[in-house]
């Protein structure tokens, strides 16, 4: 990283942790596996007192929640502009029904709603939630949508300066369709007109990434999203994808991104690799300037590889069996998101190649089943968190249960932005303290 301080740079001290479940709080009675240990590998590579952790994740949390009124939040971030560089933004009209209709079937909704959303939309809402000053680069079309758009991001705090509003056609939006009984979402997307790169002028360009700490892509508008990376590599800008498909011009921005979170078919589908963890690896591999990747599973979690320096010395470590040790290593009686980390080594996927670096493993919140309402916009979420959190120089185990948490805040509401929490909420004092 370049223009800013790693923000993994200070968790170097816990490398010789293996497979130590971490949530937002202090850290008590972990046992390190000491360098040259081989008889009963297996067992001290487990070696750590999870039940003690557990509890006190529990009654931490609480604490939190009694103490909040009277607590002064944490101060900001530094530098607190977030230079979103391209992305979507849309009217989503969110129609709740019992059930999804079979072809042909006449149904009521339950509730309808309509909102902004589009991928850049939402995680710079979450984003401008949390206390920090994002710009967005978009474009809109001069009608009661693209208006609509427009106010309610400024009413959260974004700066919508930079969005272009062309008085040709129409403004993205989607019908969703949210299933009452089975959680999930259908959308229909109608897009608008592109943003081609000659409607990004350079004064604007260059006054949208002055200052900024870091820019973000959702993959849309590839010609001009490009142009936009090329500048900010030059500024020394460091450059964060949302990866949630295949998509034209996609490998262009990856190839200088040095963040990349995925959502959970990208990895396999774009490196071809037989395993989500040898994805990942293989991701690292093919893009060297990536310091970390990762790949949200929904209820299952997150998985995330992070790049570290290279040490010869270092013991080769096939990347599918540590995934698994990790799965059994997990608090899955944990309600709180909480993440289990690898010590630093030498990560092998046969056929593929080896990086060094560690791998961690992320829980998601248990929902209850009365509390989740909409998954729509839970990943815009997380990115969103992710953002906040590389700015705040979160280290990995801190940002992983930071952005579940988010994610999960969001699912008890309709819509991609209704549930985003704001930076008061006690939910978040954990993890901004």
């Amino acid at each position: 990283m370049t223009a800013m301080t790693s923000p993994h740079s200070h968790v170097n001290s816990i490398s010789t942790l293996l497979f130590t479940p971490i949530s937002p709080r202090p850290r008590h009675g972990f046992q390190s596996l000491r360098r040259g240990q081989t008889q009963g590998k297996r067992s001290h590579l487990l070696h750590s007192t999870s039940s003690s952790c557990s509890t006190l994740s529990f009654g931490f949390w609480n604490s939190f929640r009694l103490r909040m009124s009277s607590e002064p939040l944490p101060p900001l971030p530094e530098r607190r502009i977030v230079q979103v560089g391209l992305g979507m933004l849309s009217v989503d009209f969110l129609a709740t029904v019992a059930s999804f209709p079979k072809p042909d079937d006449k149904i009521r909704s339950t509730s309808l709603k309509v909102q902004g959303g589009g991928n850049s939309g939402n995680a710079l809402t979450c984003v401008a939630r949390l206390g920090l000053s994002p710009r967005l680069i978009s474009k809109v079309a001069d009608d009661s949508q693209g208006q609509s758009i427009i106010e309610e991001l400024e009413a959260d705090g974004v700066d919508t300066s930079y969005i272009v509003v062309s008085k040709e056609g129409n403004s993205p939006f989607t019908y969703l369709i949210i299933d009452e009984q089975t959680k999930t979402r259908t959308c229909i997307h109608q897009p608008g007109y592109p943003l081609a790169p000659d409607e990004v002028s350079s004064s604007n360009l260059l006054s949208a990434l002055d200052g900024a700490r870091i820019l973000y892509f959702d993959g849309r508008f590839p010609d001009t999203a490009l142009e936009v990376a090329k500048e900010a590599t030059s500024r020394n800008i460091p450059i964060l994808i949302d990866a949630e498909r295949l998509r034209e011009g996609l490998d262009d921005l990856l190839d200088l991104a040095d963040y990349a979170v995925c959502s959970a078919k990208f990895p396999q589908a774009w490196t071809e690799a037989p395993s989500i963890p040898t994805a990942l690896l293989s991701m690292l591999l093919r893009l060297p300037k990536l310091k970390f990747v990762i790949v949200t599973l929904g209820e299952e979690g997150c998985v995330m590889l992070e790049r570290t320096s290279d040490d010869p010395q270092l013991e080769e470590v096939d990347v599918d069996n540590l995934l698994d040790l990790l799965k059994q290593r997990k608090d899955d009686g944990a309600m709180v998101p909480t993440c289990v980390s690898s010590a630093i080594t030498k990560l092998r996927a046969d056929g593929i190649g080896t990086v060094t670096g560690r791998l961690i493993l992320g829980t998601a919140e248990k929902i209850p089943p009365s509390e989740l309402v909409d998954t729509t916009g839970a990943g815009d979420a997380f990115i969103g968190a992710t953002i906040y959190a590389i700015c705040a120089e979160m280290p990995p185990e801190k940002m992983l249960p930071f952005a579940a948490q988010v994610a999960a805040a969001n699912c008890r509401a309709l819509g991609a932005r209704a549930g985003l929490p704001r930076r008061s909420d006690p939910r978040m004092v954990p993890f901004l303290s």
